[in-house]
């Protein structure tokens, strides 16, 4: 066989290669959907944010936290401010958000928050908050006391690791232990874009505790949201890419048994959990090529999803919000509380709607 002969094969079969990720890549990002909005009454925007709430909890006593302006590198940004965590009341009728003071030596300036979560400590009643940041680029997890009485976040430490390479979120289980998920395999741009392209499951979860650090769990295509059941027996995680919400059972904090997964149809970013019904209120991209390709004519609309019974049979997944991106672009977070609900984006608004 002639030189240009195997040239043309070599030709042909690297474009049929191409041909078949695009494809595969429209196919995973969702990128022929489009939304019927389906509103819920007496929805407003957040008063304060402007530069997204990527996510956000809530206490027992009705505190939120937010964390907000997100900067990524592949995604736009509203702000040039640094990142910051707001505090909200809703048992407050003026709903107003406020700054905790960070106190201690932390870089402020540098603050670049993604996934949170809290833990109550049984034995003192003291609440933490775990904080993903990534200063620079980087990725570490931020543990903070929360002094409520001064509305201030007392640092307490950093932590890194060579395991916490890329980490989306985070689910804190003790004062200084938690699950977090990575949701890219490689730290490089460029071999980033190939694990996307090629669709490589290759992110994973990780359990930290100051005795161990370990890889949990696998298989995942971009591994983003993370969260627990109220009896802490089993842990959700949100396959981005395969469009689905894994459960897994702890059997240990390092070992966890595979229970099912759950279709979601849509690619949902932070769990939030009811800690009375266990039901689980997932913020979704419903188009993933809109949300990452923005265009401010044409935005990325948002979804929030419920399911109950997650570990039943038959699961009841139900849409309970969507937008097309004229009310609030990205949504990565919805959370309930005493009949609001809260939704937050990764890089726009925040929204509080009534849920009936």
């Amino acid at each position: 066989m002639g030189k240009l002969s195997v040239l043309s094969l070599a030709v042909a079969a690297l474009a049929f290669l191409i041909g078949e990720r695009l494809i595969t890549i429209r196919q995973i990002s969702l990128s022929y959907r489009e939304l019927t909005q389906n509103y819920l009454p007496n929805c407003h925007h957040i008063e304060g944010i402007e530069c997204g709430a990527e996510d956000i909890t809530i206490l027992e006593n009705g505190l939120a936290f937010l964390s907000t302006c997100l900067k990524h590198p592949d995604l736009p940004s509203y702000s040039d401010d640094p990142g910051r965590i707001y505090t909200l009341n809703l048992l407050d009728s003026e709903q107003k958000i406020k700054v905790p003071n960070i106190k201690g030596d932390f870089d402020k300036d540098s603050f670049n928050p993604h996934g949170i979560s809290v833990y109550t400590d049984n034995k003192d009643g003291a609440v933490y908050l775990f904080v993903v940041n990534h200063p620079q680029g980087n990725s570490q997890v931020e543990i903070f006391q929360f002094v409520e009485d001064e509305n201030a976040l007392q640092y307490i430490k950093t932590i890194r690791h060579e395991l916490l390479h890329n980490v989306n979120d985070i689910v804190a289980v003790g004062t200084e232990s938690f699950y977090a998920t990575n949701d890219h395999y490689f730290t490089n741009r460029i071999l980033m874009f190939v694990e996307l392209f090629l669709s490589l499951p290759w992110c994973d979860v990780v359990y930290y505790s100051p005795q161990t650090v370990q890889v949990v769990a696998g298989g995942f295509m971009m591994a983003n949201g993370i969260n627990i059941s109220p009896d802490k027996r089993y842990l959700y995680v949100a396959n981005l890419l395969k469009h689905k919400i894994v459960v897994s059972e702890i059997k240990e904090s390092t070992v966890l048994s595979h229970v099912k997964e759950v279709d979601v149809g849509s690619l949902c970013d932070n769990i939030e959990v009811d800690r009375e019904s266990g039901d689980l209120w997932v913020g979704c991209h419903p188009n993933g090529l809109k949300w990452v390709f923005y265009d401010p004519n044409d935005p990325p609309g948002s979804e929030v999803i419920r399911i109950e019974n997650i570990l039943s049979e038959k699961p009841q997944v139900t849409q309970v919000y969507a937008d097309d991106g004229s009310m609030i672009i990205a949504s990565s977070v919805a959370t309930p509380y005493g009949g609001k609900l809260l939704v937050g984006t990764v890089y726009q608004k925040a929204l509080i709607c009534d849920l009936k």
